[in-house]
């Protein structure tokens, strides 16, 4: 009897060896041929999977954003109840801040793509955009919620500071990836920057 196959396993071990490598030497570096190598399996098959080498990359993204958000969501599932506005936002920059080795590789193979996107005519930014435009959304969502229970200092716009907070978590990153901040800095930075949007904590009685 013929194994079954499960196909989308298969495309998700093609694209985890895809951020691997990536993440290993580059994404410039990367080609076809090698992603079966590093998979263990033929060009073929990865062809059979993956017209072009822009469906697997943007394939491997779509991977590296979804377990972000996967992270974030336990993040803010193990917050202590009740759940305050301001935990929800620092737990969203603590994820997206390349600390480990898979926020690390989310951050580096993230800023790749964007980087050969500007320049190379078979990638489109697309999946950098939606993947942005969707923790905008998320991000706006939770500031909403925080100014719902009061805890926004007095004419902070959700949906404007949730772009501005992606842009500076994206930038911050940079500076960490590339050696201008330490990981203590650039946490002292988005906690200034957090003061700035949350009304102080009222003291405990």
């Amino acid at each position: 009897m013929p194994k079954t196959v499960d196909h989308e396993l298969r495309r998700s071990q093609l694209a985890a060896a895809l951020v691997r490598l990536a993440a290993r030497d580059g994404l410039h570096a990367v080609t076809m041929r090698a992603v079966a190598a590093e998979a263990g399996v033929s060009l073929r098959l990865v062809q059979y999977y993956f017209e072009t080498k822009a469906e697997l990359v943007q394939a491997g993204l779509r991977q590296l954003q979804h377990q972000s958000s996967q992270r974030w969501a336990a993040r803010v599932e193990n917050l202590p109840s009740p759940r305050s506005g301001r935990a929800v936002v620092e737990a969203f920059l603590a994820e997206a801040l390349p600390t480990g080795e898979a926020s690390r590789t989310f951050h580096l193979v993230g800023a790749s793509y964007a980087a050969l996107a500007m320049t190379d005519p078979g990638l489109t930014g697309k999946p950098v955009v939606a993947g942005l435009n969707h923790l905008e959304v998320e991000l706006a969502g939770a500031l909403r919620a925080a100014q719902a229970d009061g805890e926004l200092r007095p004419g902070v716009d959700p949906a404007r500071e949730a772009g501005r907070l992606i842009a500076l978590n994206h930038g911050i990153g940079t500076a960490v990836l590339v050696g201008q901040r330490t990981v203590a800095e650039a946490r002292e930075i988005l906690r200034y920057h957090v003061d700035q949007l949350f009304a102080p904590r009222r003291p405990h009685h």
